[in-house]
């Protein structure tokens, strides 16, 4: 069992350092934020994230797992220091690499004895060397480290699950000694590890999430070909998941993907070929094709009903996926700002994200339950997924409307099955 320090307790950081102390390590949790430490010190979980609340109380009860503010408390003593800290993207979709700065030259000014530096954090290509050349310049005498990029592949809303059962753990390093020190970690979760170079670790990464992306974009694309051809973009997303070579994840179409880490990566992804003298026409159109899905899903309101000014329309779901909280490019902020626009007045829920929607959308009024959303409006758009919205009473639903027509953004419902109680029912691609 290893001492480990973990950098930024964001969601990557804030998962890794639990789960590796319920594998039985000594860690440290540190983040520059006081306030949150103290609020991790008493056990309160800032994320929503199944199981994990538990796992953390777990932890800390056993003394396993720590947080502090304080570097120097943590990382002198630690064999591998983890960096797991924010690296949002700009407009351009280049990579805010300052929080990367910082705690490298904290961990070089705090190394001692000899420690395995490990990116956690998505970092553009080359990245190692970056964090290499900072904490050389800061490192202390008698200290030597080596860095190790170590991509992290969970899913919000599985992410305690993907951290303990992981499909691989990719492992870069120009040291291969260090990148075998830092395999014992997860030798015990018996996943097949792939020991490369540190710039084919970290494109690993991009082009993962990117491909992923891709799928989403094509059966989106199909969605709307089929709407027009009459398809059914379900039976053709099934139909095409049996063969071996294609596979059903990720081709379902709906409003398009959202969160923390597609949208960002395919933009990093591009903006990197783009600075070295690429055209990536894909990664643009998979961007392209999943912004026109959120405009297009509104655009199919307003074909049913006319003028939005002053109709009411509810929304179910607010994060940008099911089992989570994180609002991060959630399709229905950009749906939800869309229709408010027009002039409509929109009310929502969500089981979990209301309160981090409150900030994004002011001008919206935000229910206790599905129910009371559905009351008096004039459509009833689902957005997120929740099994909450697929078992709800769509009978009792339709009564309370004013005018009974419901979007399925995500096609969970059967359309013969709404409309036998009387609603109307628009789907994606169907």
């Amino acid at each position: 069992m290893a001492r480990i320090s973990v950098i930024g307790t964001g969601y990557v950081g804030l998962v890794y350092c639990t789960a590796f102390a319920d594998l039985g390590n000594e860690v440290y949790g540190v983040d520059i934020n006081e306030e949150k430490v103290r609020a991790l010190q008493s056990g309160e979980c800032p994320i929503f994230e199944p199981g994990l609340p538990e796992m953390l109380e777990r932890n800390l009860r056993s003394g396993r797992l720590k947080f502090t503010a304080s570097y120097a408390e943590a990382v002198p003593d630690s064999a591998f220091v983890f960096v797991c800290v924010d690296t949002p993207s700009s407009f351009s979709g280049e990579a805010d690499m300052r929080a990367v700065r910082k705690a490298a030259a904290m961990i070089g000014e705090h190394l001692r004895g000899e420690t395995v530096i490990v990116n956690k954090s998505t970092m553009p290509i080359g990245s190692g060397d970056l964090v290499a050349s900072i904490v050389e310049q800061h490192i202390q005498p008698g200290a030597t480290f080596a860095v190790v990029s170590n991509p992290e592949f969970l899913r919000e809303g599985a992410a305690v699950h993907d951290v303990l059962h992981p499909d691989r753990v990719v492992l870069g390093s120009d040291d291969r000694a260090a990148a075998e020190r830092v395999a014992e970690l997860y030798e015990v979760l018996d996943a097949p590890i792939v020991i490369t170079d540190r710039r084919s670790a970290e494109m690993i990464k991009y082009a993962s999430n990117s491909f992923l992306a891709t799928k989403i974009s094509f059966i989106n694309e199909i969605a709307q070909i089929c709407e027009r051809v009459g398809a059914d973009v379900t039976t053709v997303s099934k139909g095409m998941g049996y063969d071996q070579r294609i596979g059903s994840l990720f081709l379902e179409a709906g409003i398009g993907f959202g969160g923390s880490c597609f949208p960002k990566d395919v933009k990093a992804l591009a903006y990197m070929a783009q600075e070295a003298d690429c055209h990536p026409q894909l990664l643009r159109a998979v961007l392209e094709i999943n912004a026109d899905q959120r405009r297009r899903f509104v655009h199919k309101l307003q074909e049913h009903l006319g003028d939005l000014t002053d109709r009411q329309v509810g929304v179910w779901g607010l994060s940008f996926k099911q089992n989570t909280d994180d609002m991060r490019e959630s399709p229905a902020v950009d749906i939800i700002r869309m229709i408010e626009q027009r002039g409509a007045k929109v009310r929502a829920y969500d089981p979990a994200a209301i309160k981090n929607a409150r900030e994004l959308l002011p001008s919206t009024t935000f229910c206790q339950t599905p129910y009371e959303v559905a009351e008096g409006s004039d459509a009833l758009c689902v957005v997120t997924p929740w099994n909450e919205f697929k078992q709800a009473d769509l009978a009792r639903v339709a009564e309370s409307m004013r005018t009974p027509l419901l979007l399925d953004g995500r096609n969970i419902y059967d359309p013969e099955d709404v409309s036998a109680i009387g609603m109307t029912y628009v789907g994606v691609g169907r």
